[in-house]
């Protein structure tokens, strides 16, 4: 290991987010070093230190010369190699990465480290019981509500670190040799096992933890813990479910994922049984686990002797042979001879059935021949008599048929006794549970784990589409199955004074079943309200009834009641359909196949009236009748809740409509009510909605829109979730969760179930500790949300005016301009997005030209790569800019300072307009847009993210300085001054526009 490493390992403190880069990026220096040689490394630190220059002159308000340093570095970078240009692309790439590890992790010390958390369960428990909320309320209201480690490391020695810097330089090699660019598009099924993977890393080891914590802020302010098997938190997940614009996602996938996913799951608890296992070795337990135990193994012992009687006897045995083979600590007993796990007792016990004076022995014959077994049992015999029959020997009798041995006798006493017979001997036998190296824990538990065993066989042969037949009585299908043994060592412990065993790894994983589930995480099916249509045109074309597509809401709706109160199938069983349409027929068949116990929501994406989900509603039950028929009995499960999915700025403006009559309609609100609980969510999307209009007027749509929902449903008596389909980056509703769920409208359930798409692209490479974090700021959060509100209403007429302006600008510029789409297309790398192999998933809806069939995420990425940032921020600027003009002035600062909806709107833009980097949008405009007439509209836009940057001050003073416009040169330095991100420090920024690799928004 080179010198500066072994410096570095000596000195290095491990705690201040500096000293972690510094770190970081000496062992990457030393890695190329190694790989590449001398001449590479003077080539990246030349290209560092210039770009880092350009970013500190222009910091510094020396444009000029910053330009002149920029066209030196433009040209060194212009002359290089194609082989050096990918290699530097790689090393910045790199380093770009570790320090983002560090930045992440700098955090999670950080928050450690601070002595009060304002955002802790513990904190806002206590806030809302000193703000009037009652005890019993608050305790009722944890355990109902869908709420949404990072050890502590003492000082390291001298050794400890230079092996830790071993193992980064290890880790950091392995990192630069490997390809790090897929050859090919990955599939649904790899995107899922992936996803799997990060939760096996990241929320696995959370949950319980995170649990812990609200448990025990529930216990100091309410006087009772959260109970063991609450599950205030469920995750789902529709990696394998959304075929939303993605023919790559099929029904055979869907089922494939599902399955995969229950073996995940399984998989994980069988590990976790393990250690379990090995924990509770203690014997103590309660009578109810005892008696669970011995019918455990009676069971065991009888299917044994029936079935084969060739093995060896139990006799011979500390305990059946299958349980053995499940607890590697039971091994040993099984070699040692007969009665060896026992404490030794000197000389025979007699069972003292006193006649007179004399005590009689009875001998209880062994269930099998030892000589079959090639047993010898030493025996006594007398000169005139053979081996006398088991039975009572004659009073006086001075020789035995046998002289069993201590253990031998032991033994038949035992099985005597669970025949029914009592003695004295009885007493002095130790029970089950007594006995070293058969602990009654490890019993049930190595019950629990061969039935878990079997379970994932049987996955593994239905993955396979082997035939399988498997008696249901041994494999698990539903958590409460899997949490009855556990519950009842539990309570076991509970009951026998070992509460601290009980509330170790045991409570950890009753708490993941009850979490988790079987499935891991459930599968949500989401298809476009259009496909349904498509297939029901199909049918009813079909029977001769019209064309479904071609009537009015009314018809549809009339139709679609009157065949949801039948009871025969609508669909034809032979009927021909095109290929999509038989698609979209055999997802409900596999819907109705896995059923609720393995699925979650079926989301509409694009729905805007009632008919979009009773459509679905009729397809899920002709399904389900036409599967049970097949199965000869019902569906597992119950039906998926079906989930309108309200994306565009037309659509949200309707939502509340669209519910009302949805839930006017007797058939559905009964529905609902009987197999829904009389709960009816709802999904709002962030990503198309901010595309159609811009950041600033979805936000506020999307807030009306929850409140308009809400108020439907509480029309009709019908509790309400919202399912916030929130993106990575502001652009597609990103940010803080706690900040995000305190500046929602007041008075709904509200759950922020898919914060991320994708389920895991932001939170990939989160450990436990810090996913830990992410779900408490979500669930600590969900509370005080009720108290915030617009509570003036002249507020709301100041924010109709800024949206309204801003989405005519952002509209007029993105879809109306007619060189905007083809600068688009030259100035961002969009089109190259869709040969990345990065998704499965195409980057349009749709094969034909524009922004509408745009996805939101290429859409957001291509302008992050420019380092333009535009659907973030664009209208908004002239939005406030509009509302000072009208004298809004002090409105806008009350609202600011006591709306957390308007405050964290400015402060998410706000960020990301200093994280933006006009003269690097330049240089891509510079290099790769050739028209005069298309460069003005990135000038143009460049001078409106100088506007917009005004508002970086923050606050009440961003909003004074609004008004006071600079000229466009001005502007153009003020905004070369904004502080930049670690990528454009380290020179990322201009290494990326060189050479056309792609770097990640900032954190």
């Amino acid at each position: 290991m080179p010198e500066t490493t072994d410096d570095i390992a000596e000195g290095i403190s491990f705690q201040a987010f500096e000293d972690d880069c510094r770190l970081l990026g000496s062992l990457l220096h030393d890695v190329l070093l190694l790989e590449l040689g001398p001449h590479f490394i003077h080539l990246f630190e030349r290209i560092r230190i210039l770009a880092q220059s350009v970013a500190t002159m222009r910091g510094a308000g020396m444009e000029d010369t910053g330009a002149a340093v920029e066209r030196q570095l433009e040209a060194e970078l212009a002359a290089m190699s194609l082989e050096d240009s990918l290699s530097i692309a790689r090393a910045f790439s790199h380093y770009l990465n570790l320090t983002g590890i560090a930045e992440r992790y700098h955090r999670v010390r950080k928050s450690r480290s601070e002595v009060h958390l304002s955002k802790s369960c513990d904190d806002i428990f206590d806030k809302l019981i000193q703000g009037g909320v009652p005890p019993e309320e608050l305790y009722d209201t944890v355990c109902k509500q869908h709420l949404l480690e990072f050890n502590e490391r003492p000082d390291l020695s001298h050794e400890d670190r230079e092996m830790l810097i071993e193992d980064l330089v290890r880790e950091i090699t392995a990192l630069w040799q490997t390809d790090e660019l897929r050859r090919h598009k990955p599939t649904p099924v790899d995107e899922a096992r992936a996803g799997l993977h990060i939760v096996e890393q990241s929320l696995w080891k959370a949950i319980p933890r995170y649990l812990r914590r609200v448990s025990n802020a529930l216990k100091k302010h309410t006087g009772k813990p959260l109970p063991l098997t609450c599950t205030p938190i469920k995750f789902g997940s529709w990696m394998g479910g959304d075929r939303d614009g993605n023919p790559n996602v099929t029904a055979k996938v869907t089922r494939d994922v599902s399955l995969m996913s229950r073996w995940m799951a399984i998989d994980l608890y069988i590990r976790q049984l393990d250690n379990l296992s090995f924990e509770l070795s203690t014997k103590k337990c309660s009578e109810k686990l005892a008696s669970v135990a011995n019918e455990i193994l009676l069971k065991v012992d009888s299917s044994e002797s029936a079935s084969e009687e060739t093995k060896a006897s139990p006799w011979t045995q500390t305990g059946p042979q299958n349980i053995v083979k499940l607890q590697p600590s039971l091994a040993l007993a099984a070699q040692l001879p007969s009665g060896a796990d026992l404490p030794s007792l000197t000389g025979l016990v007699p069972d003292a059935e006193c006649i007179g004076s004399e005590a009689q022995i009875r001998i209880v014959k062994p269930p099998w021949n030892p000589k079959r077994q090639g047993i010898q049992i030493p025996t006594e015999k007398s000169d005139d008599s053979p081996v006398q029959s088991p039975g009572r020997t004659r009073p006086g009798s001075s020789h035995m048929g046998r002289t069993p041995s201590a253990g031998q006798l032991r033994k038949m006493l035992f099985t005597e006794s669970k025949i029914g017979r009592s003695s004295f001997r009885k007493l002095l036998e130790p029970s089950l549970s007594d006995r070293p190296g058969i602990t009654p824990y490890r019993i049930v538990l190595g019950n629990v784990k061969e039935k878990m065993m079997k379970t994932r066989r049987r996955l593994e042969l239905l993955l396979e589409d082997l035939p399988c037949d498997y008696d249901p009585a041994e494999y698990y299908e539903t958590p409460d199955q899997l949490l009855e043994p556990l519950t009842l060592c539990y309570e076991s412990l509970q009951s026998c004074g070992s509460s601290i065993l009980a509330d170790g790894r045991l409570a950890d994983l009753i708490r993941r079943v009850a979490t988790f589930g079987m499935v891991l995480m459930k599968l949500d099916v989401r298809q476009e309200s259009g496909r349904h249509a498509e297939a029901l045109d199909a049918v009813t074309s079909y029977l001769d009834l019209g064309i479904y597509s071609e009537w009015d809401e009314e018809k549809k709706l009339d139709f679609l009641t009157r065949e949801l109160k039948g009871k025969r199938p609508l669909v034809p069983p032979y009927i021909e359909v095109a290929a999509d349409v038989q698609e979209v027929l055999d997802t409900f068949r596999v819907a109705a196949e896995l059923g609720s116990d393995s699925l979650g929501a079926y989301v509409i994406s694009m729905a805007s009236n009632a008919s979009d989900v009773l459509a679905v509603e009729l397809l899920q039950k002709d399904a389900r009748l036409t599967v049970s028929g097949d199965l000869g009995r019902p569906c597992p499960g119950g039906t998926l809740r079906v989930v309108p999915l309200f994306e565009t700025v037309k659509d949200l403006r309707e939502a509340g409509s669209a519910i009302r009559n949805l839930l006017a309609i007797d058939w559905y609100r009964e529905h609902v009510i009987k197999n829904h609980n009389g709960h009816q969510e709802v999904m709002v999307g962030y990503s198309d909605s901010g595309k159609d209009a811009g950041r600033f007027t979805a936000a506020w749509e999307l807030y009306k829109a929850q409140e308009d929902v809400v108020a439907a449903c509480n029309e009709f008596g019908i509790k309400v979730t919202l399912f916030h389909g929130r993106g990575g980056s502001i652009g597609r509703g990103g940010g803080p969760t706690y900040l995000a769920i305190q500046s929602q409208p007041p008075g709904h359930s509200s759950v922020d179930g898919a914060r991320r798409d994708g389920a895991g692209q932001v939170r990939a490479a989160q450990d436990g500790g810090a996913a830990a974090g992410d779900l408490h700021d979500g669930c600590a959060s969900r509370y005080p949300a009720a108290a915030a509100s617009s509570r003036d209403p002249h507020w709301r007429h100041v924010m109709e005016e800024i949206s309204r302006v801003s989405c005519a600008h952002y509209r007029s510029t993105v879809y109306e301009d007619p060189s905007f789409i083809t600068y688009f297309q030259e100035a961002t790398p969009q089109a190259e997005l869709g040969y990345l192999n990065i998704g499965s998933r195409p980057a349009k809806r749709k094969a034909t030209p524009g922004i509408n069939n745009l996805r939101a995420i290429p859409w957001v990425f291509a302008w992050t790569q420019t380092r333009l940032v535009l659907p973030a921020w664009l209208g908004v600027g002239k939005g406030l800019q509009d509302a000072l003009d009208k004298g809004h002035t002090e409105e806008l600062r009350a609202m600011y300072d006591e709306w957390p909806f308007f405050q964290s709107t400015l402060d998410l833009i706000e960020m990301v307009v200093a994280k933006a980097d006009a003269p690097m949008a330049k240089h891509y405009d510079d290099v790769l847009v050739s028209s005069p007439e298309r460069r003005a509209v990135g000038e143009e836009l460049r001078r409106e993210l100088a506007r917009s940057g005004e508002m970086r001050a923050g606050g009440q003073r961003a909003l004074q300085a609004i008004g006071e416009q600079p000229e466009p040169e001005e502007a153009d330095r003020e905004q070369a001054a904004v502080p930049q991100s670690h990528e454009h420090a380290a020179g990322g920024g201009a290494a990326t526009a060189a050479t056309g690799r792609r770097q990640p928004e900032a954190p």
